[in-house]
C-alpha cells in the first residue's frame, strides 16, 4: 500500500481545535459544563433553527428525535433502504415498525413518489417519514414535506452526511429546514468532527426540552416540575440540594464539554470545508468526463447544493473486467481507499426475517453500481487526477 493512503473520507484538525480541547482540559468541566450549551446556541444559529439538542452521536440524535415525534409500539414509519443501518434502527428502538422505501436508482434518494408508493404498501398508515439526505443532498424535499403534512406524518430527516447543504428552492441558510426534526452526525468523516456527535434541529422549544430530558436519564431538578415536591423541600422550605426525580425512562446520550469544545472550533471552518468539498467534487465531475463510457457520478440534486460528504460513482460491473470487490482491492494496492454506501438495510437478515425480502429495484440496481470514491476538504487536484488515472487503469487492467 502506498505511504500517501488516500482513504475515502478524513477529518481536518488544526491547532485552534487542539487548543480548544486543551483548554477544556485544565480548566473547565468535562461534561454537563457551559460549551455543550454554547454549541447549541452556535449549532442552532448556524443551521437556522430555533433549537439544537447535542448528544453522543447521530444514532442517539435519530432516537431522540423519533421519541420526541411520539413514535412508539403500534406505529410505522418509512425509511428508504439505501442508508447506514442506525435510520431504520432508531425507529425500531422506540418499538415502532420500519416501511422500506425504495430510491431513484441515479442519486439514491427516496422521492414523494416513492414514499406515496411505501405509504401504499403499509398496512398501517405510516405515523413519520424518514427523509435520507445521502451522499450530502436531498432531493424534492418540498414535495415530501407536502405530502407528508397532507398524511399527518412527522417528517425526520436523517441528515447525517448532509451538514452545510443548501435546500436552494428553500432560500435558507442550511440543510435541516423543511422538517419537524433534522438529525445530524459529526463523526470524524462527516462536514465538521467532534470524535463522536449527534445533533437534532427543531423549532419545538417543548420538543428540545423533552429531548434534553430522555438524553440525561430525565433527571428533573426543577421544584416546579416535580410530582413530589414535598419530599425535596427542607423543613426551613428551602429546596433540597441533592433532591431530584425521574419522570419517566430514559437515556445516558450526553454529549462532552471535551467533544462540544472541538465542534464549536470546527464549526467556524464549516463554511470552508464545504466550499473545499465543493470543489473537489467539481474536479472529480471534470476528469471523470474521460471515462464516461464506463464512470458516472450519481446525478446532482435540483433543488439542494450539496454539502458532498461522499463522492459516489455509478459503475456498471457486468461491462467491465473486475467485479467491485477486485477494482476495490486494485485501488487499495495503489493506495486509495474505497467504499460502498451502503448495504440495503431491508437486505439486513435481521430485517429480512421481521418483513421478508423487498422488491425495491431502484434500491437494487444503485446497489450494484456505487463506489465512493476518496473526497475531503484537503484533497488537491492532483489527488483527484491520481484517484481518476488509477481508476482507469485498474478498469482497463
Amino acid at each position: 500500500m502506498a505511504d500517501d493512503f488516500l482513504p475515502y473520507g478524513r477529518h481536518s484538525i488544526d491547532q485552534a481545535d487542539i487548543d480548544a480541547v486543551v483548554e477544556v482540559l485544565q480548566n473547565g468541566p468535562l461534561t454537563c459544563g457551559p460549551k455543550v450549551d454554547a454549541f447549541e446556541r452556535a449549532f442552532a444559529e448556524k443551521i437556522g433553527a430555533k433549537e439544537a439538542v447535542v448528544c453522543a452521536n447521530g444514532t442517539a440524535a435519530l432516537h431522540l428525535a423519533l421519541m420526541a415525534a411520539g413514535l412508539g409500539e403500534g406505529d410505522v414509519a418509512v425509511v428508504p433502504s439505501i442508508t447506514f443501518l442506525a435510520t431504520a434502527n432508531a425507529v425500531r428502538m422506540t418499538g415502532a415498525e420500519v416501511c422500506f422505501a425504495d430510491v431513484d436508482p441515479e442519486t439514491g434518494l427516496m422521492t414523494a413518489r416513492h414514499l406515496k408508493d411505501a405509504v401504499t404498501r403499509s398496512s398501517i398508515k405510516p405515523k413519520a417519514v424518514l427523509p435520507v439526505h445521502m451522499n450530502g443532498q436531498s432531493e424534492n424535499m418540498q414535495e415530501i414535506k407536502a405530502l407528508a403534512e397532507a398524511m399527518d406524518m412527522v417528517v425526520v430527516a436523517d441528515c447525517c452526511h448532509a451538514l452545510g447543504a443548501n435546500y436552494m428552492s428553500e432560500g435558507k441558510p442550511g440543510d435541516g429546514q423543511c422538517e419537524d426534526f433534522g438529525t445530524f452526525s459529526l463523526h470524524p468523516v462527516k462536514s465538521i468532527a467532534m470524535g463522536e456527535g449527534g445533533v437534532v434541529t427543531t423549532n419545538r422549544s417543548d420538543k428540545a426540552r423533552l429531548m434534553r430530558q430522555l438524553r440525561g436519564h430525565a433527571m428533573e431538578k426543577s421544584p416546579g416540575n416535580w410530582a413530589n415536591p414535598e419530599a425535596g423541600t427542607a423543613e426551613d422550605g428551602e429546596v433540597n440540594p441533592w433532591y431530584y426525580e425521574m419522570p419517566f425512562l430514559a437515556y445516558n446520550y450526553r454529549a462532552t464539554d471535551i467533544q462540544c469544545a472541538l465542534g464549536l472550533s470546527q464549526l467556524k471552518k464549516l463554511d470552508d470545508f464545504i466550499l473545499n468539498r465543493r470543489r473537489v467534487a467539481d474536479l472529480y465531475d471534470k476528469h471523470l468526463e474521460r471515462l464516461s463510457n464506463r464512470v458516472h457520478a450519481v446525478r446532482r440534486s435540483s433543488d439542494c447544493q450539496s454539502a458532498w460528504h461522499l463522492y459516489p460513482v455509478l459503475i456498471e460491473f457486468s461491462t467491465t473486467k473486475k467485479d467491485r470487490a477486485a477494482l476495490m482491492r486494485a485501488l487499495m494496492d495503489e493506495g486509495i481507499g474505497t467504499q460502498v454506501h451502503y448495504v440495503p438495510v431491508s437486505a439486513q437478515p435481521y430485517y429480512v426475517e421481521r418483513y421478508g425480502r423487498q422488491e425495491l429495484p431502484g434500491v437494487n440496481k444503485y446497489y450494484e453500481q456505487v463506489l465512493s470514491l476518496p473526497i475531503f476538504p484537503a484533497m488537491e487536484e492532483a489527488d483527484v487526477e491520481r484517484v481518476v488515472d488509477t481508476l482507469a487503469r485498474a478498469l482497463a487492467d
